[in-house]
């Protein structure tokens, strides 16, 4: 049987790699007693699909992939329905017969798995093209929330158990994305730099 290839997700491999992006804000956080560190979480999963991009990634996956999706299902279904057939007349079907019926289904069902797996390879190059520059943005939005706030450490909330509802900057991550807070801190940034060199 073929498994159903959820399309409005980001693909595991991108999350693992936004996950790392946050994470590696620790390792350049510097040291400080433990008793000083402040941590905090974002759901980048979330927070990418919730950004107004991850939602225009999403309907262009949806549009570009929804239709195959459907036919890959509606082939898995009429393979499952010819399988009961076959199952059904196996004891009113001749041995070449029944074995000939089961060499076709069997063909037929290799030659599905080949298709679905060139789909999912298609699909996670075609998130990887529309939802890495959303996370590379984002990773950016992270750094400069925890510069500004004075984190020592942002996690991927999936690698919490528990986390305190006011240490989660999810939305207030997205918000920025979403209203380009993100781009005028960076303007900032520039500015401050440009004064100091000064």
């Amino acid at each position: 049987m073929v498994a159903r290839s959820p399309v409005h997700r980001p693909a595991p491999l991108l999350v693992r790699i936004a996950r790392a992006a946050v994470v590696s804000l620790a390792l350049a956080a510097p040291s400080v007693a433990a008793a000083e560190t402040r941590i905090a979480v974002v759901d980048v999963q979330h927070a990418v699909m919730q950004t107004e991009d991850g939602i225009r990634a999403q309907a262009t996956l949806k549009k570009l992939f929804d239709r195959r999706q459907q036919e890959l299902d509606a082939k898995q279904t009429e393979l499952q329905k010819a399988r009961e057939d076959i199952e059904k007349q196996s004891r009113v079907l001749s041995r070449e017969s029944l074995q000939k019926r089961m060499e076709d289904w069997q063909r037929q069902m290799v030659e599905l798995q080949t298709v679905f797996v060139d789909y999912n390879k298609e699909l996670q190059k075609k998130q990887g093209e529309l939802t890495g520059p959303i996370i590379k943005k984002m990773m950016v939005i992270v750094a400069r929330v925890a510069k500004k706030s004075g984190y020592e450490i942002i996690l991927d909330k999936q690698a919490a158990p528990y986390v305190r509802a006011d240490l989660d900057l999810t939305e207030q991550v997205v918000q920025l994305y979403n209203t380009g807070g993100g781009e005028d801190d960076a303007g900032g940034d520039k500015a401050e730099k440009k004064d100091d060199a000064k």
